[in-house]
């Protein structure tokens, strides 16, 4: 008894050991850096979208670890990568998602190469660099470590490294939804989608991404008589076109708050400056919203965004000749809705709007997403929120994106999905830093403090306590 007792004893000790000695964080840096760089350095550009050498990066490295990987493809050269850590089975899966492709560049643009993941100043440069291969190296190297320190997990962890995010999902998240959701089905999923916002190098505030608005693409067609150009006439359809859009951009359509949208102006105001706050907390106020929708619209736009279904007229197509009245002008809008929107009503509300028999209104083709949203109110959440306090120090705002992430998918099939991402100074953008922008970069030391973020939140999440 007593050798058996002894050998117990040693035996949860080591178990113990290894779940709190956790990542060598000085190596585990370095090696972050390493898989980053390389990730950044294979053009998966989309379009064309050919993420094939990354995915078989990930895939190889993977593999040398010991983990159940494998890829699985509608198109060879556009795979997607599966892995998963297997627990105990006593909590249902927690899913890490990333996508491989990256939006198109313009090279002459860039600073450095698009495509060299250069270090300079602290920064990495390239395209991907917090859209989204940032996610994707840090949901590799949790994997790697919850395999390397034999964590005893309560959830099996899965691990998804997506294609086609980018505009084509029907290699990526559309296909594995479709045909593998068995697969990656899951209680909570964390994905792309949210930033810890910094000003002058001080963290001010953490966005977890909670929900989306939905895009659509609405068209235009504006009939009238054709004829020379050198008699105009009233019903030329570019008029008549013009007259509609100018209808659209002076409409304000109706301010609505859902779950995340009330919590985050909320939460907005507590950290804000007096004026500022009470704008916010003008927001929750049926009576007062109008007066703070003025002040967003001319200094907040992504406000006002937040607080409505909102429309932008972004192409115009019409004529072909300077002495030619052209018999039909199309423009396309960008719709966003948010993600209770009866979408008939609105078209309805467009019609009425721009008041004109002569314009046609309905719906474009667009890649689009379902409708979903996560909740505050989970375990999931309530450890997010706790992690940023511990590594950031601020609060959580959960917010409502007004693009568009592959999380919609899983939502709108009941995984519970948050948008994390790591700490971007918010003057990037106005220099042309940023996702989707003329350049791109992180700072390594924000992306190893997002790694750490991230490991703690996994091992709450899904270790065994």
């Amino acid at each position: 008894m007593r050798i058996t007792l002894c050998f117990l004893a040693v035996c949860l000790s080591s178990n113990a050991l290894a779940q709190v000695a956790g990542p060598d964080w000085s190596a585990l840096e370095e090696e972050t850096l390493k898989h980053f760089r390389t990730l950044l350095q294979f053009d998966t550009s989309d379009p064309p979208g050919r993420e094939l050498p990354a995915a078989e990066y990930i895939y190889d490295v993977l593999q040398a670890e010991g983990i159940d990987v494998e890829m699985l493809a509608t198109d060879s050269e556009r795979p997607n990568v599966l892995a998963r850590i297997e627990g105990n089975g006593s909590k249902q899966p927690l899913l890490l998602m990333a996508h491989t492709d990256v939006v198109n560049v313009d090279p002459e643009k860039w600073q450095f190469p698009p495509f060299s993941a250069t270090v300079d100043g602290g920064y990495v440069y390239g395209r991907g660099a917090v859209d989204d291969k940032d996610n994707l190296a840090s949901a590799l190297m949790i994997m790697l470590e919850l395999k390397r320190n034999n964590i005893s997990l309560d959830r099996d962890v899965i691990f998804l490294a997506e294609s086609g995010e980018e505009g084509a999902t029907e290699f990526g998240i559309e296909f594995m939804v479709n045909n593998h959701f068995d697969k990656i089905d899951a209680e909570f999923c964390l994905a792309e989608g949210g930033s810890v916002a910094r000003v002058n190098r001080e963290v001010q505030y953490a966005g977890i991404q909670t929900v989306e608005k939905i895009p659509y693409r609405v068209e235009l067609l504006a009939t009238g008589i054709a004829g020379h150009g050198s008699v105009p006439l009233q019903t030329n359809s570019v008029i008549r076109l013009a007259k509609a859009v100018a209808a659209i951009a002076d409409w304000r359509t109706p301010i609505r708050l859902n779950e995340t949208t009330a919590a985050y102006f909320e939460r907005l105001a507590s950290i804000s400056p007096a004026d500022a706050a009470q704008r916010y907390l003008n927001v929750l106020d049926p009576g007062r919203a109008s007066e703070s929708d003025e002040y967003f619209l001319s200094n907040e736009p992504r406000h006002a965004s937040m607080l409505r279904s909102s429309l932008s007229p972004n192409i115009f197509d019409a004529g072909y000749r300077i002495n030619v009245i052209p018999s039909e002008a199309r423009a396309s809008v960008d719709f966003r809705a948010l993600p209770d929107e009866s979408i008939p009503e609105f078209l309805d509300e467009i019609r009425r709007v721009v008041n004109d028999p002569a314009v046609e209104v309905s719906l474009g083709q667009r890649n689009s997403r379902p409708r979903g949203q996560s909740s505050l109110n989970t375990v999931a959440f309530a450890a997010i929120e706790a992690n940023i306090q511990t590594h950031y120090g601020v609060v959580t705002l959960p917010t409502m994106s007004t693009g568009a992430t592959d999380m919609a998918y899983l939502r709108n099939k009941g995984i519970q999905c948050y948008g994390i991402g790591p700490a971007i100074d918010r003057e990037d953008a106005a220099l042309g830093y940023g996702a989707h922008s003329d350049q791109e970069r992180i700072l390594i030391s924000e992306l190893h403090r997002f790694v750490r973020f991230n490991w703690d939140l996994v091992m709450d999440l899904a270790a065994t306590q």
